[in-house]
C-alpha cells in the first residue's frame, strides 16, 4: 500500500468514524477532571508528601478513569469505553490506597505507580483491539497500531498544554502592563491551574482524535525518524559488545551502580527502534537493507546487554545485599531477558523472516508485562520486607559490622519493615547492634545518619570535630563555642577533614580540605572548578559564634595557587584598601577597587 493509499484509507475511515461531538465531550471531561482534582486536593498547596491515602487513590482513580475514556472512546460502543476506565479507575484506586499514603512511602516504592500506569498503558490498546473485534481477540497489528497511537497523542497532548500555558502567563504579562492583574492572579490559584491544564488536555486529545490523518502521519514521521536511528544504534551496540573481549569487564563491575541502568536503557532503545523498523505488519516492514539488517543486529544484541545487566546486579547483590532498588533492578532484568530471549530465538529460527515470529511473541509479552505490572503495583510483593530480611540477616550474621551497616537506609529507605527492624534491634544482644539502633531510632532525617555506615561514631557529640580539622595557626585552639557550631555544619563532619584558620579571637574561616585536594589535575595545573571551594567565614558576635554567610568562588589562575599553598598551612588575613560610594554617608552599593 503506497502513500496515497493509506492517506485514502485513513479520510474514509474518518469520514466512517468521525464524531464532531468528540473534542467538545473530551474537553468537558478534561475540565471536569481538572476542577475534581481541586476538589481531591483542596485549595492550598499540597504536595505529594502531604496527601493522605484517600486523596491519592481519588485522583489516581478519577484521573486513569478520564484517560482511559479520553484515549479510548469512539461512538461505536461508547459505553464500553466508559466501562472499561471504570474498571481502571476503580482498581487503580485501590491499588494506590492499598499502598498507603504517600508520605509514607520508602525510597523505592514510587516505582509501584510507575508499575501501574506501565500496566493500564499496555491494557488500554489490548482493550481497543478487543473492541474493534467485538470479541476476546487481540490481532496483533490492531495492538501495535494503537499503542504507538496512544504514545503520539500523550506526548502531543501534553505540548499542546505546554503552549496554552506559556500563552496564557504571555497574556498574563501583557495586561499587567497596563495595570489589570485578573489573569494574572488567575494564574496563581490552584484551582484555575488544574482546570485550565484539565481543559487544556481535553481539548488537545479531542481535537487530534477527530484529525485521525494528522496523529498517523506523526506515528509516520516518529516511525521513520526511529527506524534512521536503528543502524546508528545497531553498529555502536554492536562495537561495544565486540570490544568488551579486547578491553575486559573489569571497567563495567567498577561502575556497578551505573552499569545496570545504562545497559537497560540500551536494550529499551534496541527494542523500540527495532520495532519501529518492522512495523504492525508484513506489508509495513522497511525494506531498505541497512535498515533491516540493523533491526536485525538489535534484535541480537538485547539479550547480550540484559545478560550484562544481570552480572553487574548479581554482583552489587553479592557484595551489598537486598535493597528495594536492587530488587527492582532484578525485575526490569528479568523482563529484558525475556524480551532478549524472544527476539534472539525469532531472529535464530526465522533468520531473514524473524519478525513473523517476533510479533506474537511481542503480543504474548505484553499480556505477561500488563499482569507483573499489575502485580507489582500492589503490597502482595514486598520488596521492603525482603531487603529487611536480608540485610538484618548479615548484619546478625556478622557478614557486616555494626558501624559500617547502612543504618539510613534501615531507617528510612525499607518502609515499615525497616522501621520495625529498628526498634527490634534496640533490644539486641549485641551491644554494637544495640547502640547503632539506638541512634537510628532517634534520628529524625537519614542525614543525621550521614557517614555512620563509613566512619564509626566518636565519644562525646562535639569530639569529631576537632578529630577531622587542622586548626591554624600553628599552636592555636579552637573555642569551645565555634566547634559546637561546626559540628551541626557540614564542613567538619566525619570523614570530611577541614581546615579551621583562626583570624582572631572572634573571627574564623574554616575550609573543606577536598575542595582543594581536586583544583589540580594530574599535571599539576588547574583543574575543574568546584563552585563551592572557598573559605565559609564565623564571627562571635553577642557571646555566641554565627556563621557569616561569607564565600569566595576562586578563578582558574587563582585555583593553582590556592593549590600548592594550602597544604603548607599558608593561610593568613591581609588588609585590603578598597574604594565605595558614599551618598549622603551612607555606603553603596559592594566596595571596589
Amino acid at each position: 500500500m503506497d502513500e496515497i493509499e493509506m492517506q485514502a484509507a485513513d479520510e474514509a475511515a474518518v469520514a466512517a468514524g468521525g464524531w464532531a461531538l468528540r473534542p467538545l465531550l473530551l474537553a468537558g471531561l478534561g475540565l471536569a477532571t481538572g476542577i475534581a482534582a481541586q476538589l481531591i486536593l483542596g485549595d492550598s498547596v499540597n504536595y505529594r508528601m502531604e496527601w493522605s491515602a484517600l486523596q491519592a487513590a481519588s485522583l489516581m482513580g478519577v484521573t486513569l478513569f478520564a484517560a482511559m475514556i479520553g484515549f479510548t472512546i469512539e461512538r461505536r460502543l461508547w459505553w464500553a469505553s466508559i466501562a472499561f476506565g471504570a474498571v481502571v479507575g476503580v482498581a487503580a484506586g485501590f491499588v494506590t490506597w492499598w499502598n498507603g499514603a504517600p508520605g509514607g512511602w520508602s525510597a523505592g516504592e514510587g516505582w509501584r505507580t510507575m508499575s501501574l500506569l506501565l500496566a493500564v498503558a499496555i491494557a488500554a490498546p489490548l482493550f481497543q483491539a478487543a473492541r474493534d473485534e467485538g470479541a476476546p481477540r487481540t490481532p496483533y497489528a490492531a495492538v501495535h497500531d494503537y499503542a504507538w497511537q496512544n504514545v503520539v497523542l500523550w506526548f502531543a497532548c501534553w505540548l499542546f498544554v505546554l503552549i496554552v500555558w506559556i500563552m496564557a502567563w504571555l497574556l498574563a504579562s501583557l495586561f499587567q502592563l497596563i495595570k489589570i492583574e485578573l489573569l494574572h492572579e488567575l494564574l496563581m490559584k490552584n484551582w484555575f491551574v488544574r482546570a485550565l491544564i484539565g481543559l487544556a488536555f481535553g481539548a488537545a486529545l479531542g481535537l487530534l482524535r477527530e484529525h485521525d490523518t494528522v496523529v498517523r502521519l506523526l506515528q509516520r514521521v516518529v516511525a521513520t525518524v526511529l527506524a534512521v536511528l536503528a543502524p546508528v544504534l545497531a553498529i555502536g551496540l554492536g562495537l561495544f559488545l565486540l570490544a568488551l573481549p579486547f578491553t575486559g569487564l573489569q571497567a563495567l563491575w567498577d561502575a556497578t551502580s551505573a552499569t545496570t541502568p545504562l545497559l537497560l536503557s540500551c536494550a529499551v532503545g534496541a527494542l523500540i527502534l527495532a520495532n519501529a523498523v518492522i512495523g504492525n505488519r508484513l506489508d509495513e516492514e522497511r525494506r531498505n537493507p541497512l535498515l533491516r539488517y540493523g533491526a536485525m543486529l538489535l534484535a541480537a544484541v538485547i539479550l547480550p546487554l540484559a545478560a550484562l545487566a544481570a552480572i553487574a546486579t548479581g554482583l552489587r547483590v553479592g557484595q551489598y545485599g537486598y535493597t528495594p532498588e536492587r530488587l527492582w533492578a532484578i525485575v526490569f532484568v528479568g523482563i529484558a531477558i525475556l524480551y532478549g530471549a524472544a527476539y534472539l530465538g525469532s531472529l535464530v529460527l526465522g533468520r531473514l523472516a524473524w519478525t513473523a515470529r517476533v510479533r506474537p511473541a511481542n503480543l504474548a509479552l505484553a499480556f505477561l508485562l500488563c499482569g507483573l505490572g499489575l502485580l507489582l503495583a500492589t503490597p502482595l510483593v514486598n520488596f521492603n520486607r525482603i531487603s529487611t530480611d536480608d540485610q538484618v540477616g548479615r548484619l546478625e550474621s556478622g557478614r557486616i559490622a555494626a558501624a559500617k551497616f547502612d543504618w539510613a537506609a534501615l531507617a528510612f529507605d525499607f518502609g515499615k519493615p525497616g522501621r520495625d527492624a529498628v526498634e527490634r534491634l534496640r533490644r539486641s544482644r549485641n551491644a554494637a547492634i544495640r547502640g547503632k539502633a539506638e541512634q537510628a531510632a532517634k534520628a529524625e532525617s537519614r542525614w543525621d545518619l550521614a557517614g555512620a555506615a563509613e566512619t564509626p561514631q566518636r565519644s562525646g557529640p562535639k569530639s569529631g570535630v576537632l578529630d577531622n580539622a587542622r586548626v591554624l595557626p600553628e599552636g592555636a585552639s579552637a573555642p569551645k563555642g565555634l566547634i559546637d557550631l561546626l559540628a551541626d555544619k557540614y564542613q567538619c563532619r566525619q570523614g570530611n577533614l577541614c581546615t579551621i584558620f583562626l583570624a582572631n579571637p572572634a573571627e574564623a574561616v574554616v575550609f573543606e580540605d577536598s575542595c582543594y585536594a581536586g583544583m589540580l589535575d594530574e599535571g599539576g595545573k588547574a583543574g575543574r572548578i568546584v563552585t563551592y571551594c572557598g573559605g565559609d567565614r564565623f564571627v562571635l558576635a553577642d557571646g555566641a559564634w554565627k556563621d557569616a554567610g561569607d564565600r569566595f568562588v576562586p578563578s582558574a589562575e587563582q585555583r593553582a595557587q590556592i593549590a600548592a599553598g594550602y597544604p603548607a598551612g599558608k593561610v593568613e588575613i591581609r588588609p585590603v584598601a578598597r574604594r565605595q560610594v558614599f551618598v549622603g554617608g551612607v555606603p553603596v552599593g559592594e566596595p571596589f577597587e
